[in-house]
């Protein structure tokens, strides 16, 4: 089978090669997927390298999710059925023409759906219902604010937001994405996260805030947000893809009433299983009733894995990119 091999770590990808490796056989509990789709994810990019907080065992195959169908089951699998179609994931391993992870790390496709489609929204959906709902307490006709909005997760945000029934401020870096938001998902605002661009939440709020702020971004960004944020309002820290990790001073929210709220989506259901099926059931609910529409940026070849990945690496996706092994 073709897979993507990280044999060693480097920079620019220096250790990754496209490999033909044995087809692997599931073991007892485990089940093999035809995968059809393989989605990039920014954690992926960093693992090349060991920049990431998860440090596989080399030689590995990248890849957090995938969607395909059930090939081969283990020993003690029941449930599934060989041309199943799931999706799933198992936090690497995605990026081959067959996958195998535990029984429990698929769930049914979305018939709605495409295999682009559903490779690409667990990840992003989770983290946005994670933050929203689970730790943002998100109430409708509450205003949110997503940061980083054009991104993978940052637009799965606003478009969970909407579908909550939350009025979005979006923000993006560049005017090209800023269009590309207003005509994906039509957010109440979308402005440029420049230095200032409190006095313009400020105006749309009638000089309240905002409720919610998801924040994928930090150093300045998440400074000025704390100026523009509502009285008893939730700031949720979901990344530092600005490369700073900004403080706060506690006076800021003490004075405030607001909440800054770390967000772990993959961990808050390792910590809380029976919380993390949920979520995950509320995200496939929303999906199987068309109420949130994942984006694709774009669709590539396996063997074009580099250009997929210098597209996240160079910001210039909207949404995700797909890999088709």
């Amino acid at each position: 089978m073709r897979a993507l091999l990280v044999r060693e770590l480097a920079e620019n990808y220096g250790g990754c090669a496209l490999t033909d490796l044995p087809v692997p056989v599931p073991g007892p509990g485990e089940v093999r997927v035809r995968v059809r789709a393989a989605a990039v994810n920014f954690p992926d990019l960093l693992m090349t390298r060991g920049a990431y907080q998860l440090k596989p065992e080399r030689p590995f195959t990248p890849g957090l999710e995938f969607a395909g169908e059930v090939d081969a089951l283990g020993e003690g699998v029941s449930g599934w059925r060989i041309g199943d179609a799931v999706i799933g994931g198992n936090r690497f391993g995605a990026m081959a023409e067959y996958a195998v992870v535990p029984a429990a790390a698929i769930r049914a496709k979305p018939m709605r759906l495409s295999w682009e489609e559903s490779a690409s929204f667990g990840v992003a959906y989770l983290t946005a219902y994670v933050a929203l709902v689970c730790c943002g307490q998100l109430s409708r006709g509450e205003t949110v604010m997503v940061h980083g909005a054009a991104g993978g997760v940052g637009l799965a945000a606003v478009d969970l937001a909407k579908a909550l029934g939350a009025p979005v401020i979006a923000t993006a870096s560049s005017a090209r994405k800023r269009e590309a938001l207003a005509k994906l998902y039509a957010p109440e605002a979308v402005i440029a996260a420049d230095p200032g661009f409190r006095e313009k939440v400020k105006a749309f709020t009638g000089g309240v805030g905002v409720d919610v702020i998801f924040d994928p971004v930090g150093g300045d960004v998440f400074d000025e947000s704390t100026r523009c944020i509502a009285f008893g309002g939730r700031l949720l820290v979901v990344g530092f893809a600005s490369g700073r990790i900004p403080e706060v001073s506690v006076n800021m929210p003490l004075i405030k009433g607001f909440s800054v709220v770390g967000v772990r989506a993959g961990e808050y259901g390792r910590r809380f299983p029976e919380r993390g099926r949920d979520n995950l059931a509320a995200i496939d609910a929303l999906a199987a009733a068309g109420r949130i529409r994942p984006h694709v940026h774009a669709t590539l070849d396996l063997a074009d894995w580099r250009e997929g990945f210098g597209m996240l690496e160079r910001r210039e996706a909207v949404g995700k990119v797909v890999l088709i092994p």
